[in-house]
């Protein structure tokens, strides 16, 4: 059935619709507003989740700053019991960069005054937790419900701050602000930048050649690499980066099955009282959808073997170079035997790297994490599997930024694919990857951010891009 991963690749499978893609260029660099003095007390934000949801919340806490005219200190993240990471800001991104290049847009401080770092937060009134704050809050919210307390204590401190501002409707100059310091402000540190560049390196079989993103990547080591390596070296390898969205927490969230029996219930279950213990309490009350009727309506992370199917089905040869991020997959090396079976040239960080290399990163997911953003990133074709995901949502928003209409998403509807799937078994394969084919060509498109989406993943819109036609 897998006979189809030595055809002939087609034409568009490492190709944007270069023409609309390529009309849109990076601007939300440009200002045009006075700097904020932050003369309305002190916003402190403690980020909850991994680096992906601390780094839209520090985003958002920027624009909250700016809209209260108050002063950000850096921002802090919350230890999870989940992701068992201590890093805090200066771990991941550069601090001096990220206060220098936001100072014509908001005062930032590295730690609060000392009159206010002996006050009680939570006995004043200042701790705002998620649970005060709805999801998706206006900024009306803010000015009506913050900037009170700010003006009776001078200091607010947000715990969690996960999901809590709209992307809609926000005004024109704010929501650029919000994509200056996703796309321009967070860079990361040197120790991360420069094992990255090796990733990237050995990525592209030690070539000296450069990406489009390298620069905004990983910063001075790309000009280096290029320095240190051969002139005659050989021409870089293409490579496609998949995302496999099949961690533990995210298999054990989906409440679907994926074909481990008793002992996977078992397992899943145990770890759902642990991580998700709401959830838990939800399954014993209501009646909620079986596992077939969730997989039905596309519900249910892709597995790595229908991963595998989807690159097949789209045409990329069994000889692709292919970097999958996120090595911790549930099932773990056993799984990935499906996809290096089809794929001998699939490799992780952990393949490519020395565990010298990777010693620093050790025991700190976050920064390992950052490093699979670099490599996705910078990839020539990218392909999530979960939509979804708020990595992948990242790192698909930073190649259209960056990318210049030549830096290739895949993106699964996966009710689409799911409907596929659960037929593969009594079709022919030249059938199932015309249907595959057409179900992700469908999503290929090049669109503006629809109206209340993420700025993030969608930055073809006036704030953040401009449209050279």
């Amino acid at each position: 059935m897998l006979k189809g991963a030595n055809k002939r690749e087609p034409k568009d499978l490492w190709q944007e619709p270069f023409v609309p893609a390529s009309a849109w260029r990076p601007c939300a660099d440009q200002r045009n507003w006075e700097r904020s003095e932050g003369n309305n007390g002190y916003i402190l934000v403690t980020a909850n989740g991994g680096i992906n949801q601390q780094r839209v919340a520090v985003c958002n806490a920027v624009m909250v700053a700016r809209l209260l005219n108050s002063t950000l200190v850096i921002p802090r993240f919350l230890y999870s019991s989940v992701w068992r990471d201590a890093s805090q800001f200066s771990d991941i991104y550069q601090e001096e960069h990220f206060i220098n290049y936001l100072t014509p847009d908001i005062r930032i401080v590295k730690e609060l005054p000392k009159d206010l770092r002996s006050l009680d937060l939570e006995a004043i009134g200042s701790v705002v937790t998620d649970e005060d704050i709805m999801k998706e809050a206006k900024p009306r919210f803010y000015l009506k419900m913050i900037l009170p307390i700010l003006f009776k204590n001078r200091v607010v401190h947000f715990l969690g701050f996960g999901n809590r501002l709209a992307f809609d409707p926000i005004p024109f100059q704010l929501q650029r602000l919000r994509c200056r310091c996703n796309f321009h402000a967070l860079q990361f540190v040197p120790k991360i930048q420069e094992t990255g560049a090796l990733l990237l390196q050995r990525l592209r079989q030690r070539a000296g050649d450069t990406g489009p993103l390298d620069h905004y990547l990983i910063g001075p080591s790309a000009v280096s690499n290029k320095k240190e390596s051969s002139s005659r070296a050989k021409k870089p390898s293409r490579y496609l980066a998949v995302h496999l969205r099949f961690e533990i927490d995210m298999v054990a969230h989906s409440l679907c099955e994926f074909g481990g029996g008793e002992e996977e219930r078992q397992e899943l279950e145990a770890y759902r009282e642990i991580h998700f213990p709401a959830l838990t309490q939800i399954k014993k009350t209501t009646k909620l959808p079986s596992p077939a009727e969730l997989r039905s309506e596309g519900l249910c992370p892709l597995t790595p073997e229908e991963a595998i199917l989807l690159l097949a089905a789209l045409g990329f040869k069994r000889k692709t170079h292919i970097f999958v991020a996120g090595s911790q997959i549930y099932g773990g090396q056993s799984r990935l035997a499906a996809l290096t079976s089809l794929y001998p040239k699939l490799v992780t960080k952990e393949k490519l790297l020395s565990s010298t290399e990777l010693e620093p990163f050790m025991n700190f997911s976050s920064q390992l994490a950052a490093l699979d953003f670099i490599g996705s990133t910078a990839a020539d074709a990218f392909a999530m599997t979960d939509s979804g995901s708020q990595f992948s949502s990242l790192v698909s928003g930073f190649r259209i930024y960056y990318g210049g209409g030549k830096m290739p998403t895949i993106r699964p509807n996966k009710r689409r694919l799911a409907s596929i799937f659960l037929k593969n078994n009594t079709i022919e394969w030249r059938v199932f990857e015309q249907r595959v084919r057409k179900a992700i060509r469908q999503t290929k498109h090049v669109q503006t951010r629809p109206k209340a989406r993420s700025i993030y993943r969608y930055p073809r819109c006036k704030e953040c891009m401009c449209r050279t036609d």
